[in-house]
């Protein structure tokens, strides 16, 4: 990254080349992950984590581009903003951040009682444009601009009652297992936070209502299989303890977080794509991966044995309507 300009992290600036596009980054020295330890001038000391600067953060999404660009591309957005980094306030944004440039796309969706016009990252420079505007998590819907009312993906979230992933881990390995009776291949992300989402690639066919509804019969049949440590129960004090089957996600306008995306949590852990045998192993948990080590996971392709085109679901409701 090139930095010019005054020496105050808050008056510098630089700039990126992106693609064909040269995109500016403001403040580029202004910590948004400050470091475990820090020394006096700043700096790192033994045994503690560096901060995680905005120019980090925009080097990180312009090297990551090229894996999370098609997990971005035609679907609207909500960007997790943090301007004034992790000490500071969050923004949800739904519509288009201030000054958004001419030649990034928007997609104008409609709401009850009027329409929200979303950010749409189809390419690098927009990628780059919005992590200067210090989007930390970009949270993507299940469904394309274009068809916004029938997903191309299908989400189930694994929501641990405690920060334990093992609970998490036995969970997806037996909705991998009903996944597989269903004829739905699948793949498994970490979240970044505790959990992990399963998710299913779909044909754009079927609309939200009728996805969500499959997606809470799956879950209940699930739940059903081993109701001592899964359950479907929507209020945290009915779990007992037990891991949450969140369905909530598939639904026209909801979003999950997008694979590859920063949360902003200590040390800048990663959402990130895995492979069923990393499910298996112990020594991976849901923030395994951070903006220092994802992009070699990343080049391991761990989600290439998952077909690319989506699946109908019609064949598969008629087996799960044979489980209930």
């Amino acid at each position: 990254m090139s930095a010019t300009g005054a020496d105050s992290a808050g008056t510098e600036e630089g700039s990126v080349r992106a693609g064909r596009r040269t995109v500016r980054i403001h403040r580029p020295r202004k910590v948004l992950f400050p470091g475990a330890a820090r020394s006096t001038d700043g700096g790192r000391t033994d045994g503690g984590r560096a901060d995680v600067t905005k120019a980090d953060l925009v080097e990180y999404y312009r090297s990551v581009a090229r894996h999370m660009l098609p997990e971005l591309r035609g679907r609207p957005l909500m960007l997790e903003r943090h301007p004034d980094g992790l000490d500071g306030p969050r923004f949800m944004q739904k519509n288009i951040p201030g000054k958004y440039p001419d030649w990034a796309r928007r997609a104008e969706m409609a709401k009850k009682g009027g329409t929200v016009t979303h950010p749409v990252c189809d390419d690098t420079a927009t990628l780059v444009f919005l992590a200067d505007q210090a989007s930390v998590t970009f949270h993507r819907w299940l469904s394309r601009a274009d068809r916004p009312d029938h997903p191309d993906r299908l989400v189930f979230d694994l929501d641990p009652a405690r920060d334990d992933f093992e609970p998490v881990r036995a969970a997806a390995l037996l909705l991998r297992e009903l996944l597989d009776e269903l004829a739905l291949p699948a793949s498994a992300m970490t979240t970044g936070s505790k959990g992990l989402h399963v998710i299913v690639r779909l044909d754009r066919r079927t609309a939200f209502d009728e996805v969500r509804a499959f997606a809470m019969d799956v879950a209940r049949v699930l739940a059903a299989r081993d109701p001592d440590r899964l359950t479907t129960e929507q209020r945290t004090d009915a779990r007992a303890g037990r891991l949450y089957l969140d369905v909530q996600r598939n639904a026209y306008a909801q979003t999950a977080v997008a694979p590859y995306s920063v949360r902003p949590k200590e040390g800048a852990p990663v959402a990130t794509p895995i492979s069923w045998d990393q499910v298996k192993d112990p020594a991976v948990t849901a923030r395994r991966w951070t903006v220092t080590d994802v992009l070699e996971q990343a080049r391991t392709r761990p989600w290439s044995d998952v077909p690319a085109r989506g699946r109908s679901l019609a064949p598969a409701r008629r087996r799960l309507d044979a489980l209930l």
